[in-house]
């Protein structure tokens, strides 16, 4: 049995300490939860760099104690120089993962929070942004330890990282990855948080950090132009929902794979599993799984070129006619393709019920890997999720929106708790999402749920294997169980690994507590008040 620590009102979960710690020291001085996680967001942007950076992009699922949901896509698109005939004149068959040709969209997640403080404010929301980055300022200020995690992360494509500009100096001083206990002050970035905090977030786009980031982009031959950052905004769009026993889930629509995650709460449900852990529970999800990837694969693209409507997939009809075409005694074959990512997803929910769910990416770790020289921005890799093929759902063209992993969750129980949850880990999010959200539907509670061993399945960071990889807490005998219904089952020796990403959960009761919890596998907690 794992207790969920239990907060009074108020809690906010991340997966560094110093994140959580800012989002708890904003609820504690009354601001609401979108002020927390601002504060939450800059901070981790600092402390967690090889994961999330104010380069990349964010989404945000907001649900009002009413119980309106919101969703901000703050993902940027493809900069004006970005066409496929330019890397292929560079004798590129795809886009480059790393360096400045890696560098090709727009990075949204500044215009993301400055879209939720917009937001906020309509429900009432007055901590001046000073006070939301004034952490982020500190620890640039003052330093910061390197994290654990990032210790432990070792980059793919490692000379090429090595090569991008500016990496080795912010990361690998002297040219090698630092030890246990050295600590980073980057004073760059935190000039570039100070003016943010100065002259608002929309300098970010349109004024002086605006300008130093276009010339640093232009000077390393990124294809992003100052025009493509002050055309950027962060947009509100419709969420969307799918209706469970119980409860509602909401997720977020294309360009991110939200589709796929509710595509596999909806389909699991039909199989009508009753229990957690057994082989038909992880069966069952794992079979789930594939049906919902193989619809994400063939629709989810940039929803201004979108020939289906997602919400067209989430009805009861498309669920049933998924699962009734799972064996429930066997695998079925699968021509999985990849799609790694890391990224830090978070939670916070206020005492008026306000709940927030939040992912912000690089993408890949350590995204592009170029450290822009004038404000010490690590810009993301996004856009190696584009295609160089014309023809493909998602191909590289001027101004499209990319196809995303990242997708942060919500449910609304029909007894009143609300949850905000999520994790990272690329094309494992939905999974991850799935198998804790399950838990705690069988009766888990949510560091339970949180705690338990995982599984991913398709290949994931470095590993080029199609497989079920597992922890290695499972019970043995689900796993013959699994290997014998056909899963190529490879049982991983970690019994917590950063491979299963880190996930987290918040859980507002009707009578005003909040449990939160944040993965043992990273760095965080959760705190509240």
């Amino acid at each position: 049995m794992i207790d969920t620590p239990v907060f009074g009102a108020a809690a906010a979960a991340a997966p560094h300490r110093l994140a959580s710690e800012a989002g708890r020291a904003i609820l504690a001085e009354g601001g609401n939860a979108i002020e927390a996680m601002v504060a939450m967001a800059a901070t981790i942007a600092v402390v967690y760099p090889h994961m999330n950076a104010i380069g990349g992009d964010g989404f945000w699922l907001v649900h009002e104690p009413g119980g309106k949901v919101h969703a901000i896509e703050a993902c940027g698109p493809a900069g004006s120089a970005a066409t496929i005939a330019r890397y292929r004149d560079k004798s590129h068959d795809v886009i480059p993962s790393r360096g400045p040709d890696s560098a090709v969209t727009v990075a949204g997640a500044i215009g993301g929070w400055e879209a939720a403080l917009e937001l906020s404010a309509n429900l009432g929301g007055r901590m001046p942004l000073k006070d939301l980055l004034s952490d982020a300022i500190r620890h640039c200020r003052e330093g910061y330890e390197i994290s654990p995690s990032e210790l432990r992360t070792w980059p793919q494509e490692v000379e090429a990282v090595k090569q991008a500009v500016g990496f080795s100096d912010f990361f690998w001083p002297g040219g090698e990855q630092p030890k246990a206990g050295a600590r980073r002050k980057p004073e760059a970035l935190g000039a570039t948080f100070r003016q943010l905090a100065d002259a608002g977030l929309g300098d970010f786009y349109r004024g002086d950090v605006g300008r130093e980031i276009a010339a640093d982009l232009e000077r390393i031959g990124a294809p992003v132009t100052r025009a493509d950052l002050e055309r950027f905004e962060a947009r509100l769009v419709q969420p969307l929902q799918v209706k469970l026993p119980g409860l509602t889930a909401y997720n977020f629509a294309p360009p991110t794979q939200g589709l796929a995650s509710l595509l596999i709460l909806g389909i699991f449900e039909k199989l009508g599993i009753a229990r957690a852990e057994g082989f038909d529970h992880h069966h069952g999800l794992v079979e789930a799984t594939k049906r919902a990837f193989a619809i994400r694969d063939r629709i989810v693209t940039d929803p201004a070129f979108a020939s289906v409507d997602p919400a067209s997939v989430l009805t009861e009809e498309v669920f049933a006619r998924e699962a009734a075409a799972i064996d429930k005694r066997r695998a079925a074959p699968w021509p999985f393709r990849t799609g790694d990512g890391d990224t830090v997803w978070m939670g916070a929910i206020d005492g008026s019920g306000l709940a927030v769910s939040y992912i912000q990416s690089i993408y890949w770790e350590y995204g592009s890997g170029c450290i822009l020289p004038g404000t010490g921005i690590n810009w993301q890799n996004r856009g190696v999720s584009f295609s160089l093929d014309p023809k493909a759902v998602n191909p590289l063209q001027p101004g499209r929106k990319p196809f995303h992993t990242l997708n942060p969750a919500l449910a609304r129980f029909d007894d009143g708790r609300v949850m905000s949850y999520g994790a990272m880990g690329g094309d494992g999010q939905p999974q991850f999402q799935a198998q804790i959200l399950s838990r705690y539907r069988f009766g888990q509670s949510p560091a339970e749920a949180v705690d338990a061993p995982r599984w991913l399945f398709g290949r994931t960071w470095g590993a080029g294997s199609i497989s079920l990889k597992l922890e290695s807490r499972f019970d043995p005998m689900l796993l013959a169980r699994l290997t014998g219904a056909g899963h190529p089952v490879e049982e991983y020796s970690e019994a917590y690994s950063d491979q299963f990403g880190h996930a987290g959960m918040l859980v507002k009761h009707p009578k005003g507590h909040v449990e939160a919890t944040h993965d043992p596998r990273s760095d965080g907690d959760a705190k509240g008040c």
